[in-house]
């Protein structure tokens, strides 16, 4: 089995041109000893609507790590993948998110379920967790409770597990996602589906839990950051305890999705991760695609042009573009700056709405968010786009690194 590094990094790249300027960016951490495996990710959602093919994403990596002398492992990622989808993700991806959360709620057969309960019997009383302050609580009504909402999902992503190591072997990194769902697990809830994966034969390396707050695409967390962290100082703890109980793979850590540009919470990750010794996976989603728009139009001329034309298209196709993403964006369409506004716009203003710089009075989450969601207009542009990619590559590149360098890694992993 392949094992993933203590700290990685997702970097999503939705056209597949800044995996250098990504790379750079972990580079100059591991400059400073940040020892971080970059994992360049793309869903089978994305490569739909740009029209890419997975082996895309491994040939932009291999480049990458070429093209910098690298030395250090990294990875590529089927993300969200589900049993209809993965297939064609087996040759390039050695990293694979298991998606279930469309099963949590789906009910188990009467047999299933009493099984597990008679299975999970030893966990029922009061657990001590190492590092928590209080026992985790476990009786028959939660065993029984969890099995009607999890474990269909947990036999699911078992399905898909296995389906993988038919076609490709066990040499794979498995992760399983939870967190596009209704609300957060429970401590004692993230124990009991890591025990349904562990009897499922699934050897989870990394899992994606549902937090609590809001983490919309391209923006700030919203929420109780107090309560977050009581959160997720639970989760790295459950985590580690149920790697050891239940006979999970060691290198078991919790993953953070839709991380990008959650700013306020990486202090708190930070410091429990070095309190307890752990480490985490981090996916920075779209926040490269944001990057390119920005260096767009921070580079004038015809790159401002184009950056203002996909707004423009954005606004008048606001509710085509939002509908994938609108359990992940928050967008008051009232607010946003009409076109025509835009239009007038200079190149510093426009690089001042769109860019995540709270200090900044013109900075606009609205605006941000449905430029986040809009990639499929620079898709549909084709050669165009591409071609304004290549003219305005060093504005960009410069773009992308310091944002992840400066924006995530530095605040997430640094000391």
């Amino acid at each position: 089995m392949k094992k993933i590094e203590k700290l990685s990094l997702g970097m999503g790249d939705r056209f597949a041109h800044q995996g250098r300027a990504q790379l750079q960016a972990v580079a100059r951490a591991r400059s400073l000893g940040l020892e971080i495996a970059p994992v360049w990710n793309k869903s089978n959602r994305e490569h739909a609507i740009v029209g890419s093919e997975p082996i895309s994403v491994l040939r932009e990596a291999q480049a990458a790590t070429a093209a910098l002398d690298w030395t250090g492992p990294w990875h590529v990622d089927a993300d969200h993948i589900n049993l209809g989808t993965v297939d064609r993700f087996i040759e390039a991806s050695d990293f694979y998110t298991i998606d279930v959360a469309d099963y949590i709620g789906k009910a188990s057969e009467a047999a299933e379920i009493e099984r597990f309960i008679t299975d999970g019997a030893r966990l029922v009383g009061k657990l001590a967790i190492p590092g928590l302050s209080s026992p985790v609580e476990i009786d028959r009504a939660a065993l029984e409770a969890a099995a009607r909402k999890f474990l269909w999902a947990a036999q699911e992503a078992g399905r898909i597990y296995r389906h993988i190591a038919k076609l490709k072997g066990e040499d794979f990194i498995a992760e399983v996602s939870l967190d596009e769902t209704d609300r957060s697990q429970t401590p004692a809830e993230l124990l009991l589906i890591l025990f349904m994966l562990a009897r499922e034969g699934v050897p989870a390396q990394t899992i994606a839990p549902k937090f609590t707050g809001s983490f919309h695409k391209g923006v700030d967390y919203i929420g109780d950051l107090a309560a977050f962290e009581r959160e997720f100082e639970a989760d790295l703890c459950v985590a580690r305890y149920a790697a050891a109980e239940f006979g999970l793979p060691d290198t078991l850590k919790l993953s953070v999705h839709s991380g990008s540009d959650k700013f306020s919470l990486y202090p708190i990750i930070n410091r429990l991760l070095k309190k307890h010794d752990a480490g985490v996976h981090l996916k920075t989603a779209g926040t490269t695609w944001l990057e390119e728009v920005i260096g767009l139009a921070e580079s004038g001329g015809e790159g401002l042009a184009m950056a203002k034309e996909i707004y423009a298209s954005a606004v008048a196709r606001f509710d085509e573009l939002v509908k994938p993403y609108a359990t992940v964006v928050d967008i008051d369409r009232a607010k946003l700056p009409s076109p025509s506004e835009v239009q007038g716009w200079s190149s510093d203003a426009f690089v001042a709405a769109l860019r995540h710089d709270r200090s900044c009075p013109a900075y606009d989450a609205e605006f941000r968010q449905l430029i986040h969601v809009s990639f499929k207009i620079a898709a549909e542009m084709g050669p165009r786009y591409l071609d304004a990619l290549k003219a305005s590559e060093a504005i960009i590149a410069r773009n992308v690194t310091e944002n992840l360098y400066e924006r995530h890694i530095l605040p997430l992993f640094g000391s």
